[in-house]
């Protein structure tokens, strides 16, 4: 009889090379255990940020600077970044080839940094409108939170970019698939978080 194998959506180690099961799961409760720690410090974000909202003192304020259709065409990007992502998770488990998980990445990575380029965008616009941090408590709070988030998606950038290097030199062994995987749940992290500030920041910065 067998012992119990390590099951995910986005993860087959049968096969794959030599890791040992409670090694792997153990690495993937810890990294759960890090996205509980990130969370929480998006949390407190938050919670600052809504006491800060109506701080303008005199200062541009949401109205002013928020541009939806920007912040909407970020959030679709996001969001499609996440689709390319899991696509990728699946070729990775199904396919045995890497070409189409390498070309699901690299799309996932040009996605992520379209997303931090409409974003760098947005900050430039503000900073030339005088929206700078030093003005007052609800911009000082805003480049808290916001930036924080694409300083993540900078990281999953770079991690994507090392992860194409693994492939391209050990392949899909069962170590580059539990990377994969931590990438994954990273990834689709940020993109519960974007959603978020996207609700709180943008939506109710500019209607309500």
């Amino acid at each position: 009889m067998t012992g119990p194998q390590l099951q995910h959506v986005d993860l087959d180690l049968k096969g794959s090379g030599h890791l040992e099961l409670n090694e792997a799961e153990t690495g993937v409760h810890g990294f759960w255990i890090f996205l509980m720690s990130d969370a929480m410090v998006f949390a407190l974000l938050f919670a600052v940020y809504g006491t800060q909202v109506a701080a303008t003192a005199g200062a541009p304020g949401p109205q002013a600077e928020f541009k939806l259709g920007s912040a909407f065409i970020e959030t679709l990007i996001l969001l499609t970044s996440s689709l390319t992502f899991g696509l990728a998770s699946i070729t990775m488990k199904y396919d045995r080839s890497c070409t189409k998980l390498v070309a699901l990445l690299c799309l996932t990575l040009v996605l992520g940094i379209a997303f931090l380029g409409f974003e760098l965008n947005d900050f430039a616009t503000m900073f030339s409108d005088n929206a700078t941090p030093d003005r007052s408590g609800f911009l000082s709070v805003f480049f808290a939170l916001v930036p924080t988030h694409g300083l993540h998606v900078t990281a999953g950038c770079l991690w994507i970019l090392v992860m194409l290097v693994q492939i391209a030199i050990f392949g899909t062994d069962a170590r580059v698939k539990l990377n994969l995987l931590k990438l994954g749940l990273f990834w689709h992290f940020l993109d519960i978080i974007w959603i978020a500030i996207f609700s709180v920041v943008y939506l109710q910065g500019k209607l309500g």
